[in-house]
């Protein structure tokens, strides 16, 4: 009971106290909010950005060299120095601090264009900027920043984010690393280990995640620390990790004993360090987003190429059915990926900080179809691709981890996508049948649920386009998101048992009923994450078709690939609805027991 009870917090710190409906949020009410989506964003406005991501692309092709840096598991010092002197490493610090100033869908661009030519190093600056220097740009003192952030906008030091440890991985939540504050209050002696750590051995700032009491004596919150490697107590017991891919990053297992840190070293307020881990990885799930697109439009060119040129029996690979499935399922979702990275980091750059949602569900999206694209390109061109003279061996072990890093995706799924998108239904859900018990002094906000869900029967969403081309696929998008909707609620109210009751129970507790659930929490995550990646093909079709700019065989282009991913991920989602209430999950689950001895 105390565990449960324990879990119970835990999950309420990490699902959050009320967020605003975001458009993600919206989905699982079954309502399509156009305004919360935002408009597709003109990435190439500012000739200025556009000259430097054209300054990234040229110094990829020339010095960033994929091979070596997998042969000699190391990124030259001459490739970090030079992606300084870009801008690269402190492309999002304002211009204060010493950065670039610039927004995240400048940023992605640069880490798309990364990503396509070596995932290593994607990684590399990802770890750097996104997760390492972000936290102190959003949580330090004028006095951190003023401190580290100069030299770690150029390079000349590194950045590392500790997290993970033997015990706490996807489950942030159980960092087991004490900071025990000294008697004298001037700081804090940190004890325990971190390990798959980016960058811990050549860094030279690192937020460390540790536990330090709470208020009451007997709890204790996580918190966050900026600590450097001469701390005494600070060892490296693996400076380098022997891994499958990315082996240009040096990943690292770490050691603090009794390591004293000031207390001016804490980041952000003692006791939230929960939410700065958070929310820095909200930004490093969009630039997943970015380096995963670039590995897919890459492969996507390459095995275009070769369907058109490989003769097999005869014929073309291009001209068999199957290969063409293989070809537009892979160029549609790079597409899709395309769109929701921007999307997402549009929204980002609005101000917003609501994006928990949709951050997750891009990483899930493009990690997932990613590993779909390098397998089919390695089927298409067969055991040619199977070869170290091509890239694509190494390319297939380097996206293995995206699956598993910042948020294992089947955890994102269930913990994350799933519950926090639940939660504010459920909370309505209880809001109501509170309501009902007084209704009189409660008659504004039932006339309210009335009205939307009465809304909701007669009429589906309607996704407002300009293009008479998408408004059909439009109209269909807000059809299912309805029926989205629909389910959701009934999977609450089925996890709930009697509806009537659940106005008696803690909406965190029917959270960790229903995270027993995971076969549908899935399904639920499945379906989410569609929705929203359909949203934002929507979005930039809508965009492109009303843009003088891109040529008529461009808009044709365009409009093909997102139509083919809309018209599949709508199959793919009624696919999804109807196995929640029509399924094999008690065989599967009496199969797992038994050969699991249970």
């Amino acid at each position: 009971m105390v565990n449960r009870e324990k879990q119970i917090r835990d999950a309420e710190e990490l699902l959050g106290h009320g967020q605003t409906l975001g458009f993600a949020h919206g989905l699982f009410f079954g309502r399509y909010l156009d305004k919360a989506l935002l408009p597709y964003p003109n990435l190439t406005a500012d000739a200025s950005v556009n000259q430097a991501v054209e300054d990234v692309r040229k110094f990829c092709q020339e010095q960033i060299d994929p091979v070596k840096i997998d042969r000699d598991a190391d990124i030259p010092r001459s490739v970090i120095d030079g992606l300084g002197k870009l801008g690269v490493l402190g492309w999002a610090v304002p211009k204060e601090g010493g950065g670039q100033g610039r927004n995240q869908q400048s940023y992605c661009r640069v880490l798309e264009l990364i990503g396509a030519r070596c995932a290593g190093t994607a990684v590399f600056v990802n770890a750097h900027h996104s997760i390492g220097v972000r936290a102190l740009v959003l949580f330090g003192t004028e006095a951190q920043q003023k401190k580290w952030l100069p030299k770690l906008v150029t390079g000349e030091h590194l950045g590392a984010f500790a997290l993970t440890e033997p015990e706490a991985g996807s489950d942030a939540a159980n960092v087991q690393t004490t900071a025990k504050p000294t008697p004298d209050g001037k700081g804090f002696l940190l004890n325990g280990q971190k390990r798959y750590i980016t960058n811990a051995s050549i860094a030279q700032v690192l937020t460390v995640m540790a536990r330090t009491p709470a208020e009451n004596g007997k709890d204790s919150k996580i918190s966050a620390f900026l600590v450097t490697p001469e701390m005494p107590g600070f060892e490296i017991l693996e400076a380098r990790m022997d891994k499958l891919g990315i082996r240009g990053t040096a990943t690292s297992r770490l050691k603090f004993t009794d390591m004293f840190v000031p207390k001016e070293n804490i980041l952000g307020p003692q006791g939230k360090g929960l939410k700065v881990a958070l929310t820095v990885l909200d930004f490093g799930r969009t630039t997943f987003g970015a380096s995963c697109t670039g590995a897919a439009k890459f492969c996507v060119e390459k095995a275009v190429e070769h369907a058109k040129t490989r003769v097999q029996f005869g014929e073309t690979l291009g001209s068999f059915e199957l290969v063409k499935q293989k070809l537009a399922h892979m160029a549609s979702g790079a597409y899709a990926m395309e769109a929701a990275t921007y999307q997402t980091a549009a929204l980002i750059d609005s101000g917003t900080d609501d994006y928990m949602l949709e951050t997750a569900m891009l990483k899930v999206f493009a990690t997932d179809v990613l590993w779909q694209i390098i397998n089919d390109t390695i089927q298409i061109y067969g055991g040619k691709a199977y070869f170290t003279d091509e890239p694509f061996e190494r390319m297939l072990r380097d996206a293995r981890i995206n699956t598993i890093g910042e948020g294992a995706n089947d955890v994102l799924r269930a913990m994350l996508i799933s519950m926090v998108g639940l939660r504010n239904v459920g909370l309505e859900l209880k809001g109501v049948l509170d309501a009902l018990s007084m209704p009189i002094f409660h008659f504004g906000k039932l006339r309210r649920f009335a009205s939307r869900r009465l809304g909701q029967t007669l009429f589906s969403p309607e996704p407002r386009v300009h293009s008479d081309a998408i408004i059909e696929d439009a109209s269909q998008l807000g059809r299912t998101v309805g029926l989205f909707g629909t389910h959701v609620e009934r999977f609450l109210r089925q996890v709930g048992g009697n509806p009537l009751k659940l106005k008696d129970v803690n909406v965190n507790a029917l959270a960790m009923k229903a995270m027993q659930q995971q076969y549908q929490l899935a399904r639920i995550a499945d379906c989410a994450t569609e929705l929203y990646v359909s949203a934002c093909v929507l979005s930039r079709l809508d965009h492109t078709l009303s843009q003088p700019q891109f040529d008529k065989p461009e808009r044709h282009r365009q409009l093909q690939l997102g139509l083919h991913y809309l018209r599949t991920a709508d199959r793919r989602i009624r696919s999804r609805l109807s196995e929640m209430f029509d399924n094999d999950d008690s065989l599967t689950t009496a199969t797992a027991n038994l050969l699991l001895g249970k």
